[in-house]
């Protein structure tokens, strides 16, 4: 048995690890965290220090035994898992699972961190091991902490207050705040109008534009031409003052210098992966997740192609940059060197210098060799990590910048511009993405202009602008703004931006994040009565006081208890708004039938328009609204129109009418069935309930009936039960409750007697709805008062 125990976190990560230490060295993985807090009130206790009761995770605890098996027999344990505070805190959890099992007995215990999964860097790191690191699990119980109690109080409020099954986060509830105040900007935007005057100009059959910079001796602004009238007249103007040519009055050069990007950090990298590959957050850190690992195979070997892939560094390492000079070196020659290696500093407050930027574990494992051993989505990231690190290390790239100022006689004169690139240095390499498209790395270049000569004038065009609203959030753009903001930290952006569209508070709209009615009424409730909690600055200082905390600076208990009184209390004053103050009706107009006033509000299963009144003799009428439409934005007309449901699309051949409705999960068809003779319905996932035609939900109607038919294995008509193929495999059914087939039962075997017998053992369905529990809200609020005492 080997004498000692390594533990990472991933089974490929173990692998690969296992090859690197030889017989020696027992390598399990833990499959990520082993432990959390119970999901359940007063997991984290404030009237005693905040104290954490945590339980072993289900699908984990087989891992647990796993390790404490091999454990007994092992002489050291040598705790490896991820470089980062996460990974310190699944170390210190681990730790503390095994010595309540009394495992630890008589045995050494050490810390081991690498930051590349590389033969040499794991041989490094285990012939220099360390202790778990206490300042850095103390920030992750703090953080963890925070988020549970923020959750805990918080979204119970949602759910009574808007509707069930949402949620308000310590740095989700910030990101959304940023969501919607941009869609509140863009809604508020009145576009100005503005008008450009270009002239259109040609020498030696090389054509080019100049920009009008001055008219009448005063410099020409964006909005120094704002109506067409304007325009014309100054147009007209310069057209007779050139008299078919323009002169130029002097010509600019000069050279600019551009330097290449550090190297990418995790923020940088998930900006980059999303403008360059359409990746999302997500699927950019899953996918470096895999290169970094060692799970790969390259050549008969598994290796880790990348270093590890949460870093908030721009920092390389010795190593590292005479690997990648020496690759330049070569493939480039030495013009493409600087003479010094380029060092970059990073900005971030906490970064940790140790560690290291994104980059490839051997610059001479050039993409093209790897690619083909890698997934798509591999290769193309892989390719991203090595181009933007190989480029770090280039020399700057050089454009030759002309500027030409041409006059029309006296009345003004024109601007043109061109650049060349003349040494592409880094360039040759990588070149940066950008949020916003600009011209400014292309080539524009300008015919070889001489002071004093007249170019020819092809024409001078008056062309209509208008200012545009800021653009919505990208993936890119909103992680580059969390970053700035200090909101959250790179690790968790993947997860943030998940929840916010998981609990559909926004929604991709051409791949821009756009705030449903649901995340602005969850904003508004938030900013309204919890405002210090989404402030921006309080979240991001927040932040750098949990980063304190990780570098030994800063008590974690002070630090929460300085959270947890203010908030708390505020959870306990705030626990009795009324749901309709926080739904926020809207009173659009008057139903010119009924004459009662019509309102748009938010339900428990959606956004929904309302004819009359609670307080009214006749119950009101409901409809809920159209994919597309927003609680902000209905109209009068738009929410009326709604009403005309449910409504008559066509007949069935048995003369049954099909109708179209909406109902509380959404636009269905319901008709009667041929056979069953009873209705059944139809959801229209891409149809409008609106629009649909006869032709259209016969296809559909047929479709879900061939559907059915193909679920059924077979049929007691007399009986009304049925054997069915269902999710889990088949089942029995009589049309109020569903049995389960044992395991050791076939199917064939079952006669009527046996469904009989099945379905009479079957529990009852269970009932929607039922009674109200107790709100953790107001009882971690009593909680709380008593914390403060």
């Amino acid at each position: 048995m080997s004498r000692n125990l390594v533990i990472v976190e991933s089974p490929a990560k173990a692998t690969t690890i296992k090859k690197y230490l030889g017989p020696d060295y027992e390598v399990l993985a833990s499959y990520g965290h082993v432990r959390d807090l119970v999901p359940k009130e007063g997991a984290v206790d404030p009237s005693h220090d905040f104290a954490m009761r945590y339980e072993v995770i289900e699908r984990n605890e087989k891992h647990v035994r796993k390790i404490s098996d091999t454990l007994k027999k092992a002489d050291q344990l040598l705790l490896a898992t991820d470089p980062d505070r996460e990974g310190e805190a699944i170390s210190w959890h681990l730790l503390e699972l095994l010595r309540e099992r009394g495992l630890l007995d008589n045995k050494s215990v050490k810390r081991v961190v690498f930051h590349e999964i590389t033969k040499s860097a794991v041989q490094d790191a285990v012939a220099h091991p360390r202790d778990v690191s206490s300042d850095l699990v103390d920030a992750q119980q703090a953080r963890r902490a925070l988020d549970y109690l923020v959750g805990f109080n918080l979204s119970p409020l949602l759910w009574r207050k808007v509707q069930r099954g949402l949620s308000a986060g310590r740095v989700q509830s910030p990101a959304l705040r940023l969501i919607v105040e941009r869609e509140q900007e863009i809604d508020a935007f009145v576009p100005r109008e503005y008008w450009k005057i270009i002239a259109e100009l040609s020498k030696a059959q090389q054509t080019f534009e100049a920009k009008l910079s001055q008219l009448d001796g005063d410099k020409v602004e964006q909005f120094t031409i704002t109506d067409g009238e304007t325009a014309r007249s100054a147009r007209d103007r310069l057209l007779s003052a050139a008299n078919g040519a323009l002169s130029v009055r002097d010509v600019e050069r000069k050279q600019r210098r551009r330097n290449p990007a550090p190297p990418f950090t995790t923020s940088t990298l998930q900006q980059e992966a999303a403008r360059k590959l359409g990746f999302s957050a997500k699927r950019t850190m899953q996918t470096a997740q895999q290169l970094y690992e060692g799970g790969i195979q390259i050549d008969g070997e598994r290796v880790g192609l990348i270093s590890y892939m949460r870093t908030d560094s721009v920092n390389l390492s010795n190593d590292a940059i005479a690997d990648i000079r020496e690759l330049i070196g070569k493939q480039f020659g030495d013009k493409a060197l600087p003479d010094e290696p380029r060092r970059y500093k990073s900005k971030s407050k906490n970064a940790q210098e140790a560690h290291e930027a994104i980059r490839p574990t051997s610059a001479a494992r050039h993409p093209d060799q790897v690619t083909s051993q890698l997934t798509p989505d591999q290769a193309k990231l892989y390719r991203l990590i090595w181009q933007r690190a190989v480029a770090s290390q280039m020399m700057h790239a050089v454009y030759d910048m002309v500027g030409a100022n041409l006059a029309a006689g006296d009345v003004g004169v024109f601007r043109a511009t061109g650049s060349t690139l003349v040494e592409p240095g880094f360039i040759a390499v990588y070149l940066e993405g950008r949020d916003d498209a600009d011209d400014d790395d292309k080539d524009t270049k300008l015919p070889e202009l001489k002071e004093g000569e007249r170019i020819d004038l092809s024409e001078i065009l008056s062309t209509q602008h208008f200012t545009e609203p800021p653009p919505r959030y990208s993936e890119a753009s909103l992680v580059k703004t969390l970053e700035e903001f200090d909101i959250g930290r790179p690790s968790t952006y993947a997860s943030i931006i998940s929840t916010l569209l998981n609990r559909e508070y926004v929604i991709l709209d051409n791949k821009r994040f756009k705030p449903t009615d649901v995340g602005k009424i969850v904003n508004r409730f938030l900013t309204q009565h919890f405002e210090r909690y989404v402030d921006y600055k309080f979240t991001a200082n927040l932040e750098d006081e949990l980063d304190a905390v990780s570098r030994g600076e800063r008590d974690w208990i002070s630090l929460l208890n300085e959270f947890w009184d203010p908030f708390s209390k505020t959870v306990e004053e705030k626990a009795d708004i009324p749901r309709e103050e926080v739904a926020a009706a809207r009173v659009i107009g008057t139903d010119p039938v009924s004459g009662k006033p019509v309102s748009v509000r938010l339900g428990r299963f959606g956004p929904f328009v309302q004819i009359g009144t609670r307080e009214d003799e006749d119950k009101p009428k409901f409809a809920g609204l159209r994919p597309g439409q927003s609680m902000d934005k209905i109209t009068l007309d738009e929410a009326l129109e709604l009403f005309k449901l449910p409504r008559e699309v066509g007949t069935m051949p048995s003369g049954h009418k099909i109708s179209a409705n909406i109902g509380r999960f959404g636009p269905y068809l319901r008709y009667r069935d041929p056979d069953e003779k009873k209705d059944k319905f139809v959801s229209l996932k891409e149809d409008d309930p609106y629009t649909i035609g006869e032709e259209r939900a016969h296809e559909l109607i047929e479709a879900k009936i061939k559907a059915d038919k193909e679920k059924i294995i077979r049929v007691y008509a007399e009986e009304g039960i049925q054997i069915l193929k269902g999710r889990w495999g088949p089942y029995i059914t009589d049309g109020e409750k569903n049995a389960r087939i044992p395991k050791d039962v076939e199917v064939d075997d079952l006669d009527l007697s046996a469904c009989r017998e099945l379905l009479a053992k079957a529990p009852e369905k269970k009932k929607r709805g039922g009674a109200k529990k107790k709100s953790p809200a107001k009882s971690a609020a009593k909680k709380s008062k008593a914390a403060a005492k």
